[in-house]
């Protein structure tokens, strides 16, 4: 999965990257508003991290260019601000969720692995692919009940596909998702993580659509 950080505290840029990398995703970030507005345009992400108080152009006005231009994916307020307007604006602007600094790292990682479940329609932490099961909480991976030990870059990947079971799932945006901004988008190591999860998981667990991608089914 793949964050964007907007926040121009550099000290919490650098905290909010450690703590994400190290829950397993993939972080872009921006420093202000016209980087982090131009990013959610132009990039794909499973979700942003957003703060208000923002240099160039503040956090409001970046989140509601995105929704008037049609871009869903969840955004989490993150803001310093703690007064009851500011947190009814920011969900008008169309935030998904608010947290007020300062906060814990663990609640922060809870609200976003339920803004990105919710995306795309789970409701429990838990996801099932026939006798596989993924739980997003502990990051654990079990086949029929036994653990299996993945990559950090198998999981990811097959994260992604758990969240989107049942649709067909370009290579192209596996890497957009899985992946930051600097990742080299002409690289096979794709098909190389879909051989080795087969392997450890089942063969039939992810289906190549030829032409289209990947599927995964259960």
């Amino acid at each position: 999965m793949r964050i964007l950080i907007v926040e121009d505290e550099p000290s919490l840029a650098r905290q909010l990257r450690q703590t994400l990398e190290g829950a397993g995703y993939a972080v872009d970030s921006a420093e202000d508003g016209e980087e982090g507005q131009f990013l959610g345009e132009t990039e794909s992400y499973d979700a942003v991290i957003l703060d208000l108080g923002l240099p160039e152009v503040d956090g409001l006005t970046v989140l509601d260019r995105w929704r008037k231009a049609g871009h869903k994916m969840p955004v989490l307020v993150l803001t310093a601000r703690d007064s009851w307007s500011d947190k009814v604006a920011g969900l008008d602007a169309g935030a998904d969720d608010y947290l007020a600094k300062p906060f814990q790292s663990e609640e922060l990682i809870a609200r976003l692995r339920a803004l990105i479940r919710r995306a795309s329609g789970n409701a429990s932490s838990e996801l099932v692919a026939g006798d596989v099961r993924l739980d997003s909480r502990s990051g654990r991976v079990t086949l029929a009940g036994e653990p299996v030990k993945l990559t950090a870059q198998e999981y990811k990947l097959l994260s992604y596909l758990m969240h989107h079971k049942g649709k067909v799932v370009s290579r192209t945006e596996l890497i957009e998702h899985i992946y930051d901004q600097d990742f080299d988008r002409d690289s096979n190591t794709i098909e190389v993580f879909i051989t080795r999860i087969r392997k450890k998981l089942g063969a039939d667990l992810i289906t190549t659509i030829r032409g289209l991608g990947y599927s995964l089914d259960g």
